[in-house]
């Protein structure tokens, strides 16, 4: 009590309050220098999950896309004329190629699709068993830029 008796008359001066505001924007520009740089992280991490999540969904659709054509040329599916492993080396994109009609040409436009719009896109078509009506679509891409195995999807379906 008596110290506080004893400065209650005294006003703080500038000169024991100096450089208090700098230390105080100091620490400031740190806290947020360091939220700016999750942020710019979550960012990143971000793009990384959507780019995957597009190229799954292209792989969905390009598998879509052979089921259905091997479903307008029923006959000719279930006489195995669609099945085949895949292609080695893949396929270069090539986009004037899309024309389909014969099962043949219909594999080989199925595989400019998925060379063109995926990464290293690649398919195959399988008929585990010879009786059944059922096919394996498998499409695999690569989407590690080299530091991990391929992608793949894989999708059963009955004609």
């Amino acid at each position: 009590m008596a110290s506080l008796a004893r400065n209650a008359g005294r006003r703080v001066g500038p000169n024991r309050c100096r450089g208090v505001t700098l230390l105080e924007v100091l620490i400031a520009l740190v806290v947020l220098s360091i939220g700016l740089l999750g942020l710019a992280g979550l960012q990143t991490a971000s793009l990384q999950f959507n780019t995957v999540a597009y190229q799954r969904t292209q792989a969905t659709m390009l598998a879509n896309a052979i089921v259905e054509r091997m479903r307008a040329n029923r006959e000719a599916a279930l006489n195995d004329a669609f099945n085949g492993g895949f292609a080695s080396p893949p396929p270069d994109c090539d986009p004037s190629q899309d024309v389909g009609g014969t099962p043949a040409l219909d594999l080989a436009a199925w595989r400019n699709m998925l060379a063109c719009q995926l990464p290293l896109g690649n398919g195959a078509v399988t008929r585990p068993d010879a009786n059944a009506t059922e096919f394996t679509i498998t499409i695999q891409w690569d989407d590690s830029r080299g530091e991990q195995a391929p992608m793949q999807l894989a999708i059963t379906t009955a004609l």
